[in-house]
Formats: structure tokens, sequence, C-alpha cells
């Protein structure tokens, strides 16, 4: 018997997990106030009305409602949440 172990099992074993990133909730879904719309890494996405931004850029849904995102001027994108109430009396 192999008093070493197999070089494989012992080289293997160094990748990093996965960060998952990317937006959650797409355009024209519906959302909860909570909700995690984009996990990102600096601003790609930027909040817009009824989105709270958290330190590490992640953006978050402040009301009930549907997910819109728009590109602006310079091909801003931002992301915002039309609310429940305003949806209905549409």
């Amino acid at each position: 018997m192999a008093h070493k172990k197999g070089v494989g099992s012992s080289k293997n074993g160094r990748e990093s997990a996965s960060q998952r990133l990317g937006v959650k909730i797409w355009g024209g879904q519906a959302c909860k106030a909570g909700n995690i719309i984009v996990r990102q890494r600096g601003t790609e996405f930027h909040p817009g009305e009824n989105i709270h931004m958290g330190s590490d850029h992640t953006l978050m849904a402040l009301v009930d409602g549907t997910v819109c995102f728009k590109v602006g001027r310079n091909d801003k994108r931002t992301v915002s949440v039309i609310p429940a109430a305003a949806v209905a009396e549409a």
C-alpha cells in the first residue's frame, strides 16, 4: 500500500466560491419591500425611485411594486420600483 496520498486529491480544492452577483428581479416583475434586485460590485446599476443602495452596492426595494430599468443620459442605467398602488390606479 502507498504511504503517500494520490497527487490528484491533494492538489485540488483551491477554487473560490462564486459570489452570486447579478440581477435577481428583472424589469416588469413584481417585488416586495426589502427584496434584493441587483447584487453588484460597483455601481453598474444606479438607484432610482424607491430603491436603497447598501454598503456593498446591492440595490433593494423600499416599497412593494414593479421593477423598472431605465437607460438615461450618458448610458447611465438606473433601477426604480413603481409602487403597487400607482400601478393599480393606472
